[in-house]
């Protein structure tokens, strides 16, 4: 599978000078994220980023920044968003053989597998943790949707109706 953005760079060109990096998403990769995301559209997506060699892998820190609309998870209108991360990372190598215990400074590490790392996947996984899960709309856009939702009690009402006039005998006694 190859991710919606992508900016891979060789792990021999890195060195232990921090190197830059700027990745900037083209409208195709903005697309194709927010598709992936269940976003509305996302409008902005933007990384500064600072690479370096250390002893324990390779270290990524910088920002993200990043401005869209997601559907709110109640009403599905349109919210808007807008994102300033800060991103840090490690690209470090686990053997099978090692038994790892997650602890919270590790669970921002990510596996080197091979001779290549992408920031852009690691921008776009960043931008995934970012997002509010739940987005809510405004409050009158949310009484708004309230109209179209029903209590337990009705829903519970219109459940047993249903069922009884779905009944053969109901049908026969009248």
């Amino acid at each position: 599978m190859t991710p919606e953005l992508s900016r891979q760079i060789r792990v021999q060109d890195i060195g232990t000078l921090p190197r830059r990096e700027a990745i900037v998403a083209t409208l195709g990769e903005r697309v194709a994220l927010a598709e992936r995301f269940g976003l509305i559209d996302l409008d902005r997506l933007e990384a500064t980023l600072e690479v370096v060699e250390g002893a324990g892998g390779i270290a990524v820190t910088g920002s993200i920044a990043a401005s869209g609309t997601q559907p709110c998870a109640v009403s599905a209108e349109p919210v808007p968003f807008t994102l300033a991360e800060a991103i840090a990372l490690l690209f470090g190598t686990v053997s099978d053989d090692d038994e790892v215990e997650l602890s919270p400074p590790d669970l921002d590490t990510l596996p080197l597998d091979g001779d290549m790392i992408d920031l852009g996947e690691a921008v776009a996984q960043s931008l995934g943790l970012a997002l509010d899960p739940y987005p809510r709309a405004p409050a009158e856009l949310r009484a708004a949707a309230a109209r179209f939702l029903i209590s337990e009690e009705e829903a519970a009402a219109r459940a047993a109706a249903d069922k009884a006039a779905a009944n053969p005998f109901n049908i026969l006694r009248r």
